[in-house]
């Protein structure tokens, strides 16, 4: 048996198709498809597992199969365009097969539900991120000739019985969710809207899941969570201890506790908001080893008055505050970042604001993007989008040519150094070449040796691109 999943992260990762095995074949094919952030991809994995265990088999082919699920993404416009793109390609294979099930999941399934079922009349099916223990109940409705509908959101839901089916192609590298939604209500995002309340996942459960992932050979976990820097096992979002009986758990400790499954297993996380990272997080990376020196630290602006009116909840002197803290305690740190250009009534000096952090940070990378509106956020409610088309997209090449800039002076930088390299997979570009990535989170290109996948491999850096680093191993 097997389980497709085609990725395309933030819109820079190529679809890519990957067999597992499974159990109790009933007949029906899956073919499932994702779309968006890495919590996405995680949950793939909770689909995948879910299904698998109720018998279904996959097929790589969509045109064959019998039930096709989207995991949709709502952060961007344009991601929901695409998604709607490949909704009316099903529908044409659908007329192919008529008994064929097509469903979205996810962020857009919660936010668009009445459109796509209803109106537009693309899918037969819509889940919530939620609700995916009630997937094959579900698909049985459909096949008995009803529209399906669960995006009901939950206080308590996190999946931790669930074991992940992996997804990804390389054996090596894996997601762990610690937590599920968010309460930050930042005004340009869904994200509350579509996932829900933030919560929590019993810290035991992470650890096992890291564990097995060590014994299956994986040699690096990324902790995901909207906002891992807010995780609060057996306390509230005020630090209240909810249960006395119980321990409680932070996120600085829960990363030890994760790096103590084996000095041999790598730990990233994912995302950091800058309003919650404290010292604690901060040394308890530069305490292990094996907690990678990368931090994810979004920043979005660079002035404070726009920062006001996206509700970060912080300022640029906080922000900066929390990087001097990074470079203090984490000297080798790489910091990487999202900037939004064009937000509501950005004007040239908030935009300039944003390149002159840029100038003082010097990220080793960034997410960059032009603002779009998302219907039920604070910012459609309060605030005109009001910045220009052709304004917004001069800026955010101006962000990009200077992001381009640090990232190749950066590396330039690596230039003669001697780095830790895990090895993911075979390079794209040859056969003979073998890709990684440092603790600091630089791609290393470098020719493969006797060098295998999963190894760790000291390398020494020769030469580099703004994308990526090339070396030779020592």
């Amino acid at each position: 048996m097997s389980v497709t999943l085609n990725k395309d992260v933030d819109e820079n990762r190529q679809g890519e198709a990957i067999e597992m095995e499974g159990k109790k074949p009933t007949g029906k094919k899956l073919y499932l498809e994702s779309y968006g952030c890495a919590m996405n991809f995680s949950d793939s994995e909770v689909v995948a597992s879910i299904l698998i265990d109720k018998g279904f088999t996959t097929t790589k082919d969509q045109t064959d199969a019998d039930v096709v699920l989207i995991n949709t993404c709502s952060i961007r416009e344009n991601a929901e365009q695409r998604i709607r793109n490949r909704l009316s390609q099903f529908n044409k294979a659908k007329k192919q097969r008529p008994g064929m099930v097509i469903g979205i999941l996810g962020c857009m399934a919660e936010r668009l539900k009445k459109d796509l079922l209803e109106e537009e009349k693309l899918v037969d099916l819509v889940v919530g991120p939620d609700a995916y223990r009630d997937l094959p109940g579900l698909i049985e409705e459909v096949d008995g000739g009803q529209k399906a509908v669960n995006v009901l959101l939950s206080r308590d839901e996190t999946y931790a019985d669930i074991n992940p089916v992996r997804l990804d192609k390389n054996g090596v590298t894996g997601f762990v969710s610690i937590t599920r939604g968010c309460d930050n209500m930042c005004s340009f995002c869904v994200v509350p809207f579509t996932r829900g309340r933030e919560r929590s996942r019993d810290p035991h459960t992470i650890v096992r899941e890291c564990a097995d992932l060590f014994e299956a050979g994986y040699r690096e976990v990324t902790l995901l969570g909207q906002n891992v820097d807010s995780y609060r096992w057996n306390m509230t979002s005020k630090g209240e201890i909810k249960d006395p009986e119980k321990p409680t758990t932070n996120f600085a400790q829960l990363m030890e506790m994760v790096a103590e499954v084996n000095p041999k297993l790598r730990i990233r996380f994912s995302t950091s908001h800058p309003k919650d990272m404290t010292d604690d997080v901060l040394h308890a990376v530069a305490k292990h080893k094996n907690i990678c020196n990368y931090i994810h630290l979004p920043v979005q602006s660079g002035n404070t008055d726009m920062l006001k009116r996206m509700n970060r909840g912080y300022s640029r002197e906080w922000y900066m505050n929390r990087i001097d803290a990074i470079k203090r305690i984490i000297p080798e740190c790489g910091i990487s970042t999202d900037i939004i250009s064009g937000f509501c009534g950005e004007t040239e000096e908030e935009h300039q604001d944003t390149l002159s952090m840029m100038r003082e940070v010097e990220y080793d990378s960034a997410y960059m993007y032009k603002y779009s509106e998302r219907p039920k956020t604070l910012a459609e409610r309060k605030f005109e989008d009001d910045v220009p088309e052709e304004i917004k997209q001069k800026r955010l090449e101006e962000v990009i040519t200077l992001q381009h800039e640090h990232s190749l002076k950066i590396n330039k930088a690596q230039i003669g150094k001697v780095e830790e390299v895990l090895v993911e997979r075979v390079s794209p570009r040859s056969e003979e070449q073998m890709l990684g990535r440092t603790d600091r989170n630089h791609k290393v290109i470098f020719d493969r040796e006797d060098s295998k996948i999963g190894d760790y491999v000291m390398v020494e850096i020769t030469d580099c691109s703004k994308a990526s680093l090339r070396g030779v191993i020592v």
